[in-house]
């Protein structure tokens, strides 16, 4: 066993951990995707990146469209609402992560894996629940929403809509 090896072991063994703190809290979050699918995604990216990613980049292109497969499996209507993007998108930063590590950016790929479980974990914290957007969303019109015009005058047309 070599000495590169061993960088390479390393590389990896963060990509695996990095991938399980990740699933670890989408498991917590009720998600059909936990550790062990977060685990591999990251210690694969970050494998197949350090290993192949200098020489064939097209490597890397076939992770994240393999991860984009994933993602699309992840994501279901129930009724009116969408469910499971959270976790498509985790799933996606986590590859992204894994392919960082694995071009051994390890502290970029840590910084970035702390600031992403931040946000995943922003309206959970006590204190910082105040930066969640959804604390004040009842306070702002909806895009749906038709738009509310509060002194217009003008008739509508013969459709009923205003000019």
């Amino acid at each position: 066993m070599f000495h590169s090896d061993l960088h390479l072991f390393a590389r990896v063994a963060i990509g695996c951990a990095v991938g399980f703190i990740f699933g670890f809290e989408r498991q917590l979050r009720g998600s059909p995707a936990g550790d062990r699918t977060f685990t591999l995604i990251g210690g694969a990216a970050t494998a197949v990146t350090a290993v192949a990613g200098l020489t064939s980049p097209q490597a890397v292109a076939g992770i994240l469209t393999g991860i984009g497969f994933i993602g699309a499996g992840l994501v279901f209507m129930a009724g009116n609402k969408v469910r499971g993007l959270t976790t498509a998108a985790t799933v996606f930063a986590v590859a992204g992560i894994g392919i960082v590590i694995g071009y051994d950016h390890v502290y970029l790929g840590i910084f970035l894996a702390a600031l992403l479980i931040f946000v995943l974990e922003l309206q959970h914290l006590p204190g910082i629940r105040l930066l969640d957007a959804r604390n004040y969303a009842d306070r702002f019109a909806n895009d749906i929403d038709p738009p509310v015009v509060l002194h217009d005058d003008t008739p509508p047309d013969e459709e009923g809509l205003p000019r």
